[in-house]
């Protein structure tokens, strides 16, 4: 899994919870993608190449993630990473988004969605935090090292050898192939979190919040989500088992359609972007048509 070449620019803009950075690749109606945990807008850099010839594709860096900034005194919980996504998209006046989350920044994506309804003109959830299932048990061990104070030695232990993130007492569990992620692609998503004591300290801080309640009180509201929305969900997930997906697609009534990709892990965006990109684009292209056709009669 080389580091791919990408058209997509980088840019940054001023909201009230801080200096977002983001990629933006294409034109047209915009589709956001909200990452998880540890990674940042990098991860849908096939997405963004492969689908900006009909959305203008964003994907922004969470809150204590990748190149955004922020304050120390900043709220980096859930809840305040999806008020942060409204801010953002108030600040370009992006009225509406095909929006799309994977692991934590799907539970972000879900939060967005119940909050606001009218700015959602389609979802896609991946494998991610759902209701009441997380933090995974599979993930606690890293949060618990993370709230021992060993979290700075752990990321510095993954940069100075690759193959400790890609080991199955790290990283691993979360890839297919996890032999295939590049050093260049491990630079991408770690070394932002380690510029200094700062965003280290923010990181801990995000690890600190997880916390379900923050789904679970959204659960009425995504009870009335008619939003067209896609579940795609990794059937090897170690993290996320695939009876969440079910639990999705039984609980947001605007669910059109639940995938299985079978025997892929949580970062499939990443190993299996061919097929993913081929679903997001059928997904936005019906729910186009269905509006047109709506319009029309």
């Amino acid at each position: 899994m080389a580091t791919a070449k990408s058209s997509a620019v980088r840019r940054n803009i001023e909201i009230p919870s801080g200096r977002i950075s983001y990629l933006e690749d294409g034109s047209g109606p915009v589709a956001l993608f909200v990452h998880g945990v540890l990674l940042n807008s990098y991860l849908w850099r096939h997405q963004l190449d492969g689908l900006s010839d009909i959305r203008r594709c964003i994907a922004v860096d969470l809150l204590a993630h990748g190149d955004t900034e922020i304050i120390e005194s900043q709220d980096v919980s859930v809840t305040a990473n999806a008020k942060m996504l409204r801010e953002f998209l108030d600040a370009l006046k992006i009225d509406q988004v095909d929006l799309v989350g994977n692991d934590s920044g799907g539970g972000i994506a879900q939060i967005f969605a119940a909050l606001n309804p009218e700015r959602v003109r389609t979802m896609t959830l991946t494998n991610c935090d759902t209701h009441d299932n997380w933090p995974p048990e599979a993930f606690k061990p890293f949060l618990e090292m993370a709230a021992a104070g060993g979290l700075a030695g752990t990321l510095d232990a993954m940069l100075s050898d690759k193959n400790v993130y890609r080991s199955q007492q790290a990283l691993g569990p979360a890839y297919e192939n996890p032999e295939q992620v590049s050093d260049d692609i491990i630079e991408t998503y770690l070394r932002p979190l380690v510029q200094n004591e700062q965003r280290i300290f923010d990181l801990r801080r995000f690890l600190a919040a997880f916390d379900n309640s923050h789904t679970v009180a959204v659960q009425d509201r995504l009870k009335k989500l008619n939003a067209p929305t896609l579940i795609v969900w990794g059937t090897d997930d170690v993290y996320f088992d695939v009876k969440w997906s079910h639990w999705l697609a039984d609980n947001i009534p605007g669910t059109t359609r639940r995938v299985e990709f079978k025997e892929a892990r949580i970062f499939f965006p990443e190993e299996r972007w061919q097929k993913f990109n081929q679903e997001l684009r059928t997904h936005w292209q019906t729910q186009q048509s269905t509006l047109a056709r709506s319009i029309d009669s």
